[in-house]
This record gives structure tokens, C-alpha cells and sequence, in this order.
């Protein structure tokens, strides 16, 4: 079965640090191209993440230096360290495959100043 499971958010005070995991059952060309995105309340959904087969990454602007995102193959799983945690973080974050277009039920992540 095709599946993706997000798990690690919660609550956290600016500054602090969460790691998201994401367990995925995928095909295996369908992990090539692993992203990590998230929706606030009444906002659109926006990228945070991305990562390729080769293990290369790009952030969207407003993550980087403070997100990482790393992929285990062994382990079939997507993570996504989040420090120096701002309030504007505030969001449910997904993890999918962006090749074909899978998606996981999300898991909430909330920064309070």
C-alpha cells in the first residue's frame, strides 16, 4: 500500500527546535523527489523543503539556515529539523512525493512567542 505518515510536531517556544519525520511507503521512484510544505489557517499551502534522489536540497526563503531537510533510504523516511522556531512557523506540515503527487494527513506544529 502507498502511504506517507508524518509524525514529530507539537508545541514549542520561539527559539526551540522539533524534528518531523516521515515514514513513506512509496514506490521506489516516487521517493526521487521528497517535499515537505505546510498550511497555516486561511493561507494557501506553501513549499518549505525539498530534497532528490542525489540528496540535493533547496529551502524557501523564509526556512532557510534554520530548516533541514535529509532523507533516510534505508529507513524509507523524510525528516525535517526545524530550529530557532518562530511563531510565524505556526502550521500543519505535509510531507509528499512531488513526482507522484502522494501526500501524508499532516501533523501540527505550534510556535508560541
Amino acid at each position: 500500500q502507498v502511504q506517507l505518515q508524518e509524525s514529530g510536531g507539537g508545541s514549542s517556544q520561539a527559539g526551540g527546535s522539533l524534528r518531523l519525520s516521515c515514514a513513506a511507503s512509496l514506490y521506489t521512484y516516487c521517493a526521487y523527489d521528497m517535499i515537505w510544505f505546510r498550511q497555516a489557517p486561511g493561507k494557501e499551502r506553501d513549499f518549505v523543503a525539498r530534497v532528490y534522489k542525489d540528496g540535493s536540497t533547496n529551502y524557501a526563503d523564509s526556512v532557510k539556515g534554520r530548516f533541514t531537510i535529509s532523507q533516510d533510504k534505508s529507513k524509507n523516511t523524510v525528516y525535517l529539523q526545524m530550529n530557532t522556531l518562530k511563531p510565524e512557523d505556526t502550521a500543519m506540515y505535509f510531507c509528499g512525493s512531488n513526482i507522484c503527487k502522494l501526500w501524508g494527513q499532516g501533523t501540527q506544529v505550534t510556535v508560541s512567542s
